[in-house]
């Protein structure tokens, strides 16, 4: 089948009129002007590859959405494969957290459950699912579960990180302490004592972790298993020279979150792909103040941008970098689809180009700015369909066509390699 008359993002360029065909789940050619034959009309919107999301903080939350309130991971993780599918995301890595005290939610339990029912439910999700695991250095006694789940192949990405205050993302610890007492919430502040408790009590912790020597053998033996597995790995929130080296030295192949220029560079430096967060590319800046994604792509210095904790902001960032002139609109889009792709080792996805899998975005870029996913597509079958593309009827019965009843299940199709 063909879609026709669209703007099309390529990886070196945007083609203003342009068709592409699709066979068998893959883009089977790409032209210029109007496809052969009577095939719709789809002028007016513009076709990006499918968005490819490394780092999605999202599915702990919709899972326990209030304190008290556990829903099933699996209709957390189905309600959200539905919002990634809207946002135009194809291929996303949902990060659970390897760092829990007994009874919540970040339990051995809960993340190890978590982490088997994106495995068993990924050949019914719309985007393709994988699990990307945060091991916490603090806590070196998670190491052999993790490695467990690792030897089951049933981890794909890893990153190590560290939030002690006073390093990282919190190298400032009286702004650590402002963030976390606006986190806190304004709802506190009839309970003063209660929040002042809170924030003492994470005084002595910081102390006490300050204090907690960190077994980097561990670390080290975590980083041999998942290599050995093929599965690449990340440091998180680098904000040194030294601690990116460390970590390269390692094998670490992606600095998640520089929070400096210092560590970004060194990243650079260290042929590691940096990812930011597209919030923070959106909003340009960081919540925690630390490095601004915008400032860093100015200086060439991003080569990915990742959902964080909003997945409407990929695709919003992209964008918006393209409208402010930070940069072309094929370069901004290769931040959230091929560079992603190649970064983990998957060949298979991330551009418009023959022989990749179809998948695919249709983008209405609107007059206010903002770009609004009309269709999301992958392997070439609808996995978000609005109703100003189900108003184009024949191209409506070409897809029934070839999917037959509706959207096949269609599972994975590899997994990471690693590598830039």
């Amino acid at each position: 089948m063909w879609l026709s008359d669209l703007k099309i993002v390529l990886p070196d360029r945007v083609l203003e009129h342009g068709a592409i065909e699709i066979v068998d789940g893959k883009i089977a050619s790409v032209l210029e002007g109007t496809a052969p034959g009577d095939v719709p009309s789809l002028d007016g919107l513009t076709l990006i590859p499918g968005l490819v999301d490394l780092h999605g903080d999202m599915l702990e939350r919709d899972v326990l959405p209030r304190p008290t309130a556990r829903f099933p991971t699996e209709v957390g993780l189905l309600e959200l494969d539905k919002r990634l599918a809207g946002a135009g995301i194809t291929t996303a890595f949902a990060a659970i957290s390897f760092e829990w005290e007994s009874g919540d939610l970040r339990s051995e339990e809960s993340a190890v459950e978590m982490v088997e029912s994106i495995n068993r439910l990924n050949h019914v999700t719309l985007v393709d699912m994988y699990v990307h695991t945060r091991f916490e250095v603090t806590n070196p006694e998670i190491a052999p579960i993790l490695q467990r789940l690792l030897e089951q192949d049933q981890v794909q990405l890893v990153s190590i990180m560290d939030h002690t205050p006073g390093q990282g993302q919190f190298r400032d610890i009286d702004r650590y302490l402002n963030f976390m007492e606006k986190w806190l919430g304004a709802g506190m502040d009839i309970l003063s004592d209660t929040k002042d408790a809170v924030l003492e009590k994470m005084k002595e912790n910081i102390a006490a972790a300050a204090e907690k020597p960190h077994n980097r053998d561990v670390v080290r033996k975590l980083l041999e298993v998942a290599q050995a597995h093929n599965v690449p790995v990340a440091s998180h929130d680098d904000d040194t020279e030294e601690k990116v080296a460390l970590h390269a030295g390692m094998g670490v192949t992606i600095s998640e979150f520089p929070v400096s220029f210092e560590a970004a560079h060194a990243a650079r430096e260290h042929d590691m792909a940096v990812i930011m967060g597209a919030p923070n590319a959106f909003r340009g800046q960081s919540t925690s103040n630390n490095l601004s994604a915008r400032d860093a792509i100015a200086e060439g210095l991003v080569d990915i941008l990742a959902t964080d904790y909003y997945p409407a902001a990929m695709l919003h960032a992209a964008f918006k970098l393209a409208a402010e002139g930070v940069l072309p609109l094929h370069e901004s889009v290769r931040l959230v689809s091929t560079n992603p792709a190649r970064a983990v080792g998957m060949a298979d996805r991330g551009s418009i180009k023959t022989g990749q899998c179809a998948d695919l975005v249709l983008i209405h870029e609107n007059d206010d700015g903002y770009p609004r996913v009309r269709g999301t597509i992958r392997n070439g079958h609808p996995i978000y369909w609005d109703s100003h593309l189900a108003s184009v009827s024949d191209l409506t019965s070409q897809f029934r066509i070839e999917g037959e009843t509706g959207v096949p299940s269609q599972g994975r199709r590899n997994s990471p390699g690693g590598g830039n």
